[in-house]
């Protein structure tokens, strides 16, 4: 069960960029008041900060002059600046009673120690979502991985229900592999694919025409994967066992080798945790 509350908290953003941004109008849509964004006013985010603010009818307010009178702050700077921030903020105004979260998924919530040495609660929420600039994305059926005081935990469990969301626990001990695991499933997936497209150019396409004629083929992967997991939704010269035509593909990358090492290290990965026809002869032309 989710704890009860007779009214939804007042969330403040520290650090309305992309994910805080995002965050912000997901929380007003859900029905949280969203009444103070935090940030540097003469930093690039500023200018984006008063149009989201006057979106939200919320005021901002730079570190120094934070008024932080919303039952929840949720720091949503890079990771090297939570701890700073946190320790900042700790001097302004009241901490007993508040809960504090930060964004990360690496960090755990012993970043925010400044506020819980003045009695706030504090957790680690992390959303698993990609957030770039110029899209927000919804927050419904997105995982939000939850580490730090039970209290802090509970209250942001219920915010991430009402976002739509699910939230789940995991370890201190886990952040880091967590957000490596984060890491492969979009940064990485993205560098995957600009390496496909110098493949592709080798086949005489354009980055945008690999990117146009790729799309059909990543769409039904990823519906295969969802449906199927691994081992249903992989295909290719692999799965049968084609060791000449993976030679083919060694030799025809020679000249492009970032895409031949991710190729290799790839090949390797599903030899290891598929399965595939042939093994010991792919196994040689991957080692050839």
């Amino acid at each position: 069960m989710l704890p009860a509350m007779v009214a939804k908290p007042r969330v403040a953003i520290v650090g309305p960029g992309r994910l805080g941004s995002a965050l912000a109008i997901e929380l007003s849509r859900a029905g949280y008041r969203v009444p103070e964004l935090v940030c540097r006013p003469a930093s690039p985010s500023g200018r984006r900060a008063r149009k989201l603010a006057r979106r939200l009818h919320a005021r901002v307010s730079s570190p120094r002059a934070a008024c932080l009178d919303a039952e929840v702050i949720w720091f949503c700077v890079p990771d090297r600046e939570i701890s700073s921030a946190a320790r900042t903020l700790a001097e302004s105004g009241q901490w007993r009673g508040k809960t504090a979260f930060h964004a990360s998924g690496a960090l755990t919530s012993a970043e925010l120690a400044a506020l819980k040495r003045k009695g706030a609660r504090v957790a680690s929420v992390h959303p698993l979502m990609s957030f770039v600039r110029g899209a927000v994305p919804s927050l419904k059926g997105v995982p939000f991985a939850l580490e730090g005081d039970t209290g802090a935990r509970r209250i942001a469990a219920r915010i991430v229900h009402d976002l739509g969301g699910s939230a789940f626990s995991i370890p201190a001990k886990n952040k880091a592999a967590y957000h490596a695991w984060g890491a492969f499933a979009s940064p990485l997936a993205v560098a995957l694919l600009v390496t496909a497209e110098q493949v592709a150019k080798a086949a005489g396409l354009s980055p945008l025409q690999a990117r146009r004629k790729m799309l059909p083929m990543l769409q039904q992967t990823l519906e295969n994967y969802r449906r199927r997991g691994a081992t249903g939704s992989f295909s290719g010269p692999l799965v049968r066992g084609d060791a000449e035509i993976v030679a083919k593909h060694l030799e025809i990358l020679r000249p492009i080798p970032a895409a031949k090492e991710v190729y290799l290290a790839l090949s390797r990965s599903a030899l290891r945790h598929i399965p595939v026809g042939q093994r010991r002869k792919l196994e040689k032309a991957l080692r050839d």
